[in-house]
């Protein structure tokens, strides 16, 4: 009877050690017009049971979430999931606004800092704008990610629409948010900078 028990409370322990990877993102993250099964957190998520990794994923990802939005809800967030990791995927909504770049990076900084206070790790998710908004502006947006990310030492995802951001057929009715079919690209998008952080001796490269 003995052994049964000690047997149970090491499942248990097992189990309960799981630990929580975050995705804090806007509308390219929360699925918007998709099957919530087919979106790329949801991919993402499949992944992670598929390579056994110790690991369950949450979306706070909020559809029209600015980097304001994050900075507001960062503590709650990271109070309901205690995550290791939060995947920070913000700022699209910002740049489409025409918002301050400068409070945008303010932003940014205030979650990160908030997360490293937690002890979570930051993947930081860039992201560009379109031709339109004029060269000065998408330049200094984009340098943003990466800058931030070289002086914070942080895993950076360059842009979250890499390898489709320019075909239109790869984008929903209203041209802004991705189609069912960009979302795996997507999903692989981010996996090469987060996979190496949940388990870097077991990851497969596919």
């Amino acid at each position: 009877m003995r052994l049964v028990v000690v047997i149970a409370f090491v499942l248990f322990s097992s189990a309960a050690a799981a630990r929580t990877l975050v995705v804090l993102g806007d509308s390219a993250s929360a699925g918007y017009g998709l099957p919530q099964d087919k979106a790329w957190v949801a991919l993402l998520a499949a992944r992670v049971q598929k390579e056994k990794l110790d690991y369950t994923v949450a979306n706070a990802s909020v559809s029209g979430e600015t980097t304001l939005g994050g900075a507001n809800r960062i503590e709650a967030v990271l109070k309901q999931h205690r995550p290791a990791i939060v995947v920070l995927a913000l700022g699209g909504n910002d740049g489409l606004r025409g918002q301050s770049i400068d409070a945008m990076r303010g932003n940014l900084e205030k979650i990160i800092n908030t997360c490293e206070k937690a002890r979570a790790r930051v993947v930081l998710v860039g992201m560009r704008l379109p031709p339109n908004y004029g060269s000065a502006y998408g330049d200094k947006f984009h340098a943003t990610y990466v800058e931030l990310a070289k002086q914070r030492k942080l895993a950076l995802v360059p842009f979250l629409f890499e390898g489709f951001g320019d075909k239109p057929d790869w984008f929903q009715a209203d041209g802004i948010h991705p189609a069912i079919k960009a979302q795996p690209l997507m999903m692989e998008t981010v996996w090469k900078a987060l996979g190496p952080l949940l388990a870097p001796a077991s990851i497969s490269k596919k």
